[in-house]
């Protein structure tokens, strides 16, 4: 959207917007959290220039005036467009000054010699990278992201392509703990694209759009411009409302799978997965408590599906076996109990046959 003529004012702005969206349509439970949390924490607001990002920062700094001094914009320039990748930095300059907000600005450096070979995982990663370090180095705990309906059906059309469960289908989450002790916050999951626009253009407030997002180059943009749209037209209703919904439902189902976990206890301090205590249980809790088991080792990623399949079927059965987990190390399976362990011949042993070959 082109800059506003005339006088304008980007507070005036961001009280309209807030006032327009309000607490009552951000998701409740990032209000519940924001609202609990002390006085002189700092917030970072992931900010890309686009419409989305655009009225995530003023509604955060219309509707919690007593946080402004603490806000933090973060906004990441991947190289990859020229000069519309600087101008988009140079728009989150100007916005983040009007309104007194600092601003962060990273610049992938490697972008530019290899841009038509980026994937949108390369970029994810590069952002991504930036963000940990800005947050570690600001000591900032909460980021929030302007992910919104439109977001949720794109990430579970891609992900149901994946093959994913309820853990990958309950993404973009409201509200997602990272590593170290760190939160990530989306309150507009509720809210529709268009909604956003219209709070934007209500407030007279500009945005910047991205000429790649109505290119086919990557994944997600081809599931926006393509199959969306057609499946809007085949649901007859508000799919994207209907996606948001099984969101939350499948986040719910994820969460009562992890206490059953939990209430197991399955993985020891040694590291060993007490299959005997899953003797019995749904494979997706069995399921779950192997992938702990893997991480806590330090394999996670490492076996091909059909592999953790393999292995999966071994500990349901419970019997004595030792599985391949990459060179010279294995899963040990004896006395009820699955170890880690490193070195020896596999010779004579049943074994998982496909390890990962593919780690982008």
């Amino acid at each position: 959207m082109k800059a506003p003529r005339g006088r304008f004012s980007w507070p005036r702005a961001a009280e309209s917007v807030a006032e327009g969206i309000g607490r009552v349509r951000l998701h409740p439970a990032v209000v519940a959290w924001a609202e609990a949390r002390p006085a002189g924490e700092r917030w970072g607001v992931a900010l890309s220039g686009g419409a989305d990002s655009v009225a995530l920062l003023l509604v955060l700094w219309g509707l919690w005036p007593e946080r402004r001094a603490g806000l933090r914009a973060l906004h990441f320039d991947h190289r990859l467009r020229g000069r519309a990748s600087r101008g988009d930095a140079a728009f989150c300059r100007r916005v983040c000054a009007a309104l007194g907000v600092p601003l962060m600005v990273g610049v992938w450096r490697r972008a530019a010699r290899r841009a038509a070979k980026v994937s949108e995982a390369e970029a994810r990663a590069a952002r991504f990278a930036f963000f940990g370090r800005e947050l570690g180095r600001r000591r900032i705990r909460a980021l929030w992201f302007g992910h919104h309906r439109g977001d949720i059906a794109e990430s579970m059309l891609m992900r149901l392509a994946r093959g994913s469960g309820a853990a990958g289908l309950a993404a973009p989450r409201p509200i997602q703990a990272m590593p170290p002790r760190r939160v990530h916050l989306r309150p507009l999951l509720g809210l529709g694209k268009p909604e956003l626009v219209a709070a934007l253009r209500a407030a007279g407030a500009p945005w910047r759009e991205d000429a790649t997002n109505r290119t086919g180059d990557f994944f997600r943009n081809r599931i926006r411009r393509s199959v969306v749209p057609a499946w809007r037209r085949a649901a007859g209703r508000d799919a994207e409302a209907g996606a948001a919904l099984a969101r939350e439902l499948l986040e719910e189902d994820d969460g009562a799978l992890e206490v059953w976990v939990d209430a197991l206890d399955p993985v020891t301090p040694a590291g060993e997965l007490r299959v005997d205590r899953l003797a019995g249980r749904p494979r997706a809790v069995v399921r779950r408590a192997l992938h702990r088991w893997l991480v806590a080792v330090g394999r996670d990623g490492v076996l091909s599906r059909q592999g953790f399949a393999a292995l999966l079927c071994a500990v349901e059965r419970g019997g004595a076996t030792r599985h391949s987990l990459g060179v010279e190390a294995f899963a040990v399976l004896r006395q009820g109990r699955l170890t880690f362990e490193r070195g020896g011949s596999d010779k004579g042993r049943s074994r998982v046959g496909g390890l990962r070959r593919d780690r982008n």
